[in-house]
């Protein structure tokens, strides 16, 4: 059986919402706790699909792991295994976070190459490269990365370009290497910092977190923790767009305004009132949103988990907007579906031109990834009858309660099962 969402448009979204943890923290956190022998406690954990798999991924390595609601246990044995299960890694992408907890714990990690969304190549040279200069040895094998070491050594690393994986794989590994790591041209994302903080309470060293120059130096042993996941700035900002596009009114608790500044800020120029809180936001919105432009980039730039949303409210905005696609080149596969539902959008090369029409037209839409399916169903809410969105277990990979948050805000969205 499948399931699929029923959204009826034509709903004014107002009301409050508060986000869970970072899904593109949690499952970081998680893979970071292999780091240390003993019982590691995060709260304020999404209740969402990617969690469980991580769960088994960990559990496949040695690990006992306890889901209890917002609260995960993971008690982590003095020795592990360094083959992570080929089947449960292949099933995401954020599994490969546990290549360089693996490595450093085990002197030897054997990762499958991940799956997950369909929205283009995330090729793991930087990862290998990273993990060589450390003194590891890697190859690509069986369908796998190996990596192989008998001990980490600090090195000067310079990324490419700003890889939140890589930034991760190599912050995991360095933290109990021998001497001192420093890693220039780092990714700075919010959930970077959350890493950073954990492992510093686990008795790591490392400065520089949320710069482009990490500083790590290296430790002979980790501790276990306790640690409380940062907002969902993703999920935060996809109620944002909510807002916005269905001229709604909605106040999202459980996130720092600051990490999602450049994309709140986006909306004020296209015609919406943003105030900001220490822990949170509000959005209200009075009229056709006016065309904005949008690029993607690393933090502190526009996020590119956002784009789909930027699509979303380009379609029905009043003007011509030019989206520009600079991290995934594959996420533009959103824009068929979105042509399904009446938007004006040609796509050439990493850009789309979007020339927005008042309202989209109802038809039936399939989601390619997490994000996607999001902004479908954002798309969905300002359409003129009823859309239905299919393969969205993708969103409840990323979006806890989605369905339950958007009833409470008013939306006429049900989840229903068919063959």
């Amino acid at each position: 059986m499948k399931e699929s969402f029923l959204v009826k448009g034509g709903a004014r979204l107002q009301g409050s919402v508060k986000v869970d943890g970072a899904k593109n923290s949690v499952l970081k956190l998680m893979a970071a706790a292999l780091l240390a022998e003993g019982t590691t406690t995060l709260s304020n954990c999404p209740e969402i699909l990617d969690v469980p798999l991580m769960q088994k991924v960990l559990e496949g390595l040695g690990c006992e792991v306890e889901l209890e609601g917002p609260v995960v246990r993971i008690t982590v044995p003095q020795t592990i295994k360094s083959e992570a299960d080929f089947d449960a890694v292949r099933q995401f992408r954020a599994s490969v976070c546990v290549l360089g907890p693996l490595t450093a714990r085990c002197g030897r990690a054997v990762v499958a190459l991940p799956g997950g969304d369909a929205i283009g190549t995330r090729p793991l040279d930087m990862h290998q490269t990273g993990l060589e200069k450390l003194g590891a040895s890697t190859r690509i094998q069986h369908g796998a990365v190996v990596a192989e070491v008998d001990q980490l050594v600090g090195a000067n690393i310079s990324l490419d370009f700003p890889s939140v994986g890589a930034t991760e794989n190599i912050l995991t590994a360095s933290v109990m290497a021998q001497g001192t790591t420093v890693l220039d041209n780092a990714a700075r994302e919010p959930e970077i910092i959350d890493l950073c903080n954990m492992l510093n309470s686990m008795g790591a060293q490392v400065e520089g977190a949320g710069t482009s120059t990490i500083t790590i130096t290296g430790v002979e042993k980790l501790h276990p923790t306790e640690h409380e996941v940062i907002g969902d700035r993703i999920v935060a900002g996809t109620w944002a767009y909510a807002a916005a596009m269905t001229r709604g009114d909605i106040t999202v608790g459980g996130i720092s305004p600051t990490h999602l500044h450049l994309a709140l800020e986006k909306l004020k120029v296209a015609g919406a009132e943003v105030e900001t809180f220490a822990n949170g936001f509000r959005v209200q919105m009075n009229q056709r949103p006016l065309a904005v432009d949008y690029q993607t980039l690393p933090f502190p730039g526009f996020p590119t988990d956002l784009q789909p949303m930027a699509i979303g409210i380009a379609s029905i905005a009043e003007g011509m907007s030019v989206i520009t696609e600079n991290v995934f080149e594959s996420r533009f596969r959103f824009v068929d579906e979105m042509a399904r539902l009446g938007a004006d959008a040609t796509v050439d090369g990493h850009h789309v031109v979007i020339r927005g029409i008042e309202e989209l037209s109802s038809t039936e839409v399939w989601s390619s990834d997490i994000r996607a399916g999001a902004g479908l169903v954002l798309a969905a809410l300002v359409a003129d009858d009823e859309t239905r969105v299919h393969d969205v277990y993708h969103i409840d990979r990323g979006y806890p309660y989605f369905v339950e948050n958007l009833q409470k805000l008013g939306a006429d969205i049900r989840r229903v099962t068919h063959k």
